[in-house]
């Protein structure tokens, strides 16, 4: 993901924020939870991208995939809708507990910017409800420059949503977030709905750090800059998962993307072993070829 990159990361202050005081107005509605439950993976499957994670001779990516890691966001929905056919094929061959996280089609966000979209969002429902079981929260990614000023064109769509089916959304426009009456009628209009606020880790964009959750979801996209500070800004993420699940939170959706993708298994697996410390949970482990495991030690 080249989303927030920077050249010099050494040199951003990833300190996470204090958490938003209505996120712990919201948790503290709900029961403490003996243990959360979280799913971690990386945002995509492919071999080219997660290069020296799949052992020589791998037939199926995603057959392995799926057993090493509980999820996928489901990045490649945003680029083409895939037949309902092909989601009933990736069903079958991953593990009961997996699950998709897929992005709506930049057809819907980008390209009609939410307008006129509801025989497109029905097919991509549609396409996606073949995942039965497997199918987590959806998510929705407007451009950067979707600002407030399309806020009734958003409320619309937030309103219209099928309310039985999970949905989350991700803005980008600066002005989401940098005035706080905007900011907290965009909040508003997501509790309301249920539906969750993703949150983005991403070193050129801290305003997206904005620490309010709109649902009983935590919906973060972490993105690592392939240094060393990327293991650290985990272990922060630890300890504020802590704080918001003493306050409530049950479902955490935690995704990892990297500038080079290759390096993302390794963060999983590092932040995965921290989870199951911590949380007293029994996540997989993902399994590395000898050649990528080498590479933390190259930092």
């Amino acid at each position: 993901m080249k989303f927030g990159k920077v050249d010099h990361p050494e040199i951003i202050d990833f300190t996470i924020p204090e958490t938003h005081k209505d996120t712990l107005s919201l948790l503290r509605n709900f029961k403490k939870p003996e243990k959360p439950s979280v799913f971690v993976g990386c945002a995509k499957w492919n071999r080219a991208d997660l290069k020296g994670f799949y052992p020589r001779g791998t037939k199926d990516e995603l057959e392995y995939y799926s057993k090493q890691f509980n999820s996928i966001e489901l990045n490649a929905t945003f680029y083409r809708n895939f037949p309902a056919q092909q989601f009933e094929k990736w069903r079958d061959k991953t593990p009961n507990n997996f699950k998709f996280f897929p992005k709506l089609g930049q057809e819907i966000s980008h390209w009609k910017r939410l307008n006129g979209v509801e025989e497109v969002v029905n097919s991509y429902l549609y396409n996606f409800s073949n995942l039965q079981e497997k199918l987590g929260t959806i998510f929705l990614q407007m451009h950067a420059n979707f600002g407030p000023k399309n806020f009734s064109t958003l409320q619309n769509f937030v309103e219209s949503w099928p309310k039985e089916t999970p949905l989350a959304v991700e803005v980008r426009h600066k002005d989401w977030f940098a005035n706080k009456a905007i900011a907290e009628d965009f909040y508003q209009l997501l509790e309301a709905n249920n539906v969750a606020n993703v949150l983005v880790d991403t070193a050129g964009r801290r305003d997206m750090m904005h620490m309010r959750l709109t649902n009983n979801e935590a919906f973060i996209r972490f993105v690592g800059a392939n240094h060393p500070t990327d293991y650290d800004r985990l272990d922060d993420w630890n300890h504020k998962l802590t704080e918001w699940i003493d306050a409530g939170l049950q479902n955490i959706h935690f995704f990892i993307h990297q500038n080079l993708e290759k390096e993302s298994p390794l963060l999983a697996t590092h932040f995965i072993k921290n989870l199951n410390s911590q949380f007293k949970l029994d996540i997989l482990l993902p399994n590395h070829s000898d050649s990528q495991t080498t590479q933390i030690d190259l930092f």
